[in-house]
């Protein structure tokens, strides 16, 4: 018989590199779904860490089998610490999303480190991880994996705009979910300031003290990426090739890039929203930055929701547990309308520990 509730450990990792979210999340199911997150902690990387995550792209396939082994104990060791200190006894499986290492969906690969059977062994529970491959073999992007969450968990907001690493978006149109990635946030504006010692731009001070430079504006603005349809998604190795350099080229003070950059974000996320009043749910870092949310102000007519900080910050990581309590349960939680894939499916591979 089908369980309708489910105790379970979710953890995500961003391409911000913000840390490792990982919480603890009852999920009910009666007709509907909803939840209750009773703990939520983002663990920060080490320096170390934090520049190995960030080089991803760079290292050879080697390499990263390598690294990939050091994460998933280093990973196992977060959730065992997490599930320590919270003395947490009943949990039903851990939803893993990992970390992107590599995403090139139109060459067939999506890598994701922190999955490896280690995990499931260190921890001594069963594991779900690895939610991206299989999609990656129907001939989907892989991503986003977010928005049957959305559609499940969130169904009371037209939009869910998340401002992570990058900005998407998910939304009903036709009976069908579709979402895409909109365009890079953090993944550059905190690359900007770690320039000058920074991790991120707070509320997006720095940014509100810039100018528009208008010519870099319009080459961001007419980069390849917008002109095509959903769906569709970004990685780091598209954001290095076709992002800094043109940024670099031009050797602008932080703040004048920050504010540009913010200036296309806007722009983007505004093209999307269609002109009309509707609402919009704001997660992730980005939701803090209080000069792009205003600049998303003047730019539609929607109105825009900021949850609690919970919210907020562990939304991504609630939905992997969801996407992980589908898998279990061999019901979709990829589907084909946001993927590309050739097929609804239920993704995923479980780990079970030996004893």
């Amino acid at each position: 018989m089908i369980k309708t509730e489910y105790k379970v450990v979710a953890v995500m990792s961003g391409t911000s590199l913000d840390g490792i979210d990982i919480i603890y999340a009852v999920y009910n199911f009666h007709k509907d779904w909803s939840f209750k997150i009773h703990h939520a902690e983002t663990l920060k990387y080490s320096t170390k860490w934090k520049t190995d995550l960030s080089n991803l792209v760079n290292k050879s396939l080697e390499e990263l089998r390598e690294l990939d082994i050091a994460y998933s104990k280093y990973l196992a060791n977060v959730i065992k610490t997490f599930i320590a200190k919270y003395n947490l006894n009943e949990i039903d499986f851990v939803s893993s999303h990992g970390h992107t290492a590599l995403h090139q969906p139109e060459n067939k690969l999506t890598y994701q480190i922190g999955n490896r059977t280690v995990l499931a062994d260190k921890l001594q529970q069963k594991v779900i991880c690895d939610f991206r491959v299989q999609d990656v073999e129907f001939g989907g992007q892989g991503a986003p994996l977010v928005p049957i969450g959305d559609r499940l968990l969130f169904y009371n907001y037209d939009y869910c705009l998340n401002l992570g690493g990058f900005a998407n978006v998910s939304f009903e149109e036709n009976e069908k979910r579709i979402a895409f990635d909109i365009c890079p946030v953090n993944i550059v504006i905190n690359h900007f300031v770690s320039k000058i010692n920074l991790e991120y731009d707070d509320r997006g001070k720095i940014a509100s003290c810039g100018k528009v430079h208008e010519g870099l504006l319009n080459q961001l603005n007419q980069l390849e990426f917008y002109k095509q349809s959903a769906p569709k998604s970004l990685g780091l190795e598209w954001v290095k090739t076709h992002v800094f350099p043109i940024i670099d080229r031009l050797e602008l003070k932080t703040e004048d890039i920050l504010r540009t950059f913010t200036e296309h974000i806007s722009i983007q996320i505004a093209l999307v929203l269609k002109d009309e009043a509707k609402s919009i749910l704001i997660t992730g870092g980005g939701a803090y930055n209080d000069f792009l949310i205003e600049r998303l102000k003047l730019k539609t007519k929607s109105k825009i929701i900021i949850p609690d900080s919970q919210i907020i910050e562990f939304k991504e990581a609630l939905v992997f547990g969801l996407l992980g309590i589908l898998r279990v349960r061999n019901e979709v939680n990829c589907l084909k309308s946001v993927t590309g894939a050739k097929q609804d499916h239920s993704s995923g591979k479980i780990l079970n520990p030996k004893s």
